[in-house]
């Protein structure tokens, strides 16, 4: 079944279902798979399942309303998903009444959509999603009719603004500014789940972050698949800029970039406001082979990607760099696999995330020949791993006995024992013994001991 946007209104459904529910303790678990972007929908999905009426649960146990945020990135997340999906069926006949939608970028693929249509017959409905504001007319077909949906579409939609939201931290927000790709890296399923790039209007995402900073908030991570490629009346920079001017104590974050798109107007702007934008950058790699940046049509060379390091280092002093690696892309030779060893060992990322390649269907390095043996994949990496093993607890050494200003996230207790968790400005996880009143806060720790992963510090009196 598919819905068109003009047949539904959020703000109407959402009174009907709240009618249906009445003065009853409903209750709703939110699940999420994947990415920040994903975790950003998902607090769209608490916020209107919260304005629908229902009680946001930490367990599916007892919940009325299970919605599931799913990935389509790598196989493991959609297994997993689909693994998951099979233990409702036992809730399902406890409570007849139980309502369980699925959503996300596997959501938006045809041949598991419609095993989750043939195979899960308790799913009461799939969902895009570029839709979510669909949910509440979802939710009441659900309960009023008790009709399965399935919404796919190829169009990208546009921007759904004003969306409730409830927020997993007080301290730290997602804001996305921009969805879906333009892309089209030959082993990458967004383009195909998300749809073409679509910005918000500069003037909705400051209003988002002034109200954020005024609520407390004290740090704010643009969200985009494609986060530099913004594009609205302004360009990425522009908007960083503009933000970073807002009046407050907060830091600023963003994620995902396209070394495409790291334009010098960018490096200027984070050069030029290193009190308000974070001195971190998520860079992805992929490969440093030519070669195979081509066939996977990353649209880079290493050499343009090592130039935009450089760049940013020069304008950034101290910046802390991360990448993605993925190992064992169709065609990867011993001699590419060698250009991307040479990268890591030249640049000397603080963080590296690495991932064995994994063939998605519908992307065109799914069909690709030359396919690499599984037992290659794991040799390379491993011995990738060893390499940034020592690169990062190398980078971390000279912050042994500095000052460091940390945003504290979470605290636990052991044994009367309260341990902080923090980040650094760079990005770094700091462990410290403190106060649970700090969490939420700046605060100035002195790091005491460095290793490959972790700071140890302690808290500045």
């Amino acid at each position: 079944m598919n819905i068109s946007i003009k047949d539904t209104s959020a703000p109407e459904y959402i009174k009907r279902v709240r009618g249906l529910i009445a003065d009853r303790s409903l209750y709703c678990h939110v699940i999420t798979f994947g990415c920040q972007q994903n975790e950003a929908d998902s607090e769209r999905i608490r916020g209107i399942a919260r304005d629908m009426g229902y009680v946001i649960s930490d367990s599916y146990d007892n919940a009325d309303l299970i919605i599931v945020n799913t990935c389509a990135i790598r196989e493991h997340a959609e297994k997993k998903a689909l693994s998951l999906l099979g233990n409702f069926k036992a809730i399902k006949k406890k409570n007849p009444d139980l309502i369980v939608g699925v959503c996300g970028c596997m959501a938006n693929e045809p041949h598991v959509a419609e095993k989750i249509k043939t195979d899960f017959h308790y799913v009461s409905f799939t969902l895009e999603p570029n839709m979510l504001h669909l949910i509440p007319s979802l939710v009441y077909q659900s309960m009023e009719e008790k009709r399965r949906s399935f919404v796919y579409s190829k169009d990208s939609g546009d921007v759904v603004e004003g969306l409730p939201t409830v927020r997993s931290q007080g301290h730290r927000a997602w804001v996305s500014i921009m969805y879906g790709c333009n892309n089209f890296c030959s082993y990458c399923i967004v383009p195909y789940v998300r749809g073409r790039e679509r910005s918000r209007e500069s003037a909705r995402i400051l209003e988002e972050c002034r109200i954020l900073i005024s609520d407390g908030v004290k740090e704010i991570t643009l969200l985009g698949q494609n986060v530099n490629s913004y594009k609205s009346d302004t360009d990425f920079a522009g908007l960083l800029e503009s933000i970073a001017n807002i009046d407050g104590d907060f830091l600023i974050r963003f994620m995902t970039s396209h070394p495409k798109d790291v334009s010098d107007r960018l490096i200027e702007v984070m050069g030029k406001y290193t009190d308000k934008i974070a001195p971190y950058f998520h860079l992805p790699l992929q490969s440093g082979s030519n070669e195979i940046l081509k066939r996977m049509h990353r649209t880079y060379t290493r050499e343009k990607f090592l130039e935009t390091v450089e760049k940013l280092r020069r304008a950034v002093p101290g910046i802390a760099l991360s990448t993605d690696v993925i190992i064992g892309f169709p065609g990867e030779r011993e001699e590419d696999f060698l250009d991307t060893m040479d990268i890591l060992n030249r640049v000397r990322f603080d963080m590296v995330y690495s991932f064995n390649f994994s063939p998605r269907v519908g992307t065109p390095a799914a069909k690709m020949p030359d396919v690499i043996d599984d037992e290659v994949k794991s040799s390379r990496m491993a011995e990738l791993l060893k390499v940034q093993d020592v690169i990062s607890y190398e980078k971390n050494q000279p912050l042994l006995d500095t000052v460091q200003r940390v945003l504290v996230d979470s605290a636990s207790e052991k044994k009367g024992v309260v341990t902080l968790n923090a980040r650094t400005n760079t990005n770094k996880l700091v462990h410290l013994v403190g106060d649970k009143s700090l969490v939420g806060k700046f605060i100035n720790v002195r790091i005491i001991k460095a290793n490959g992963f972790d700071l140890i510090a302690e808290p500045i009196k």
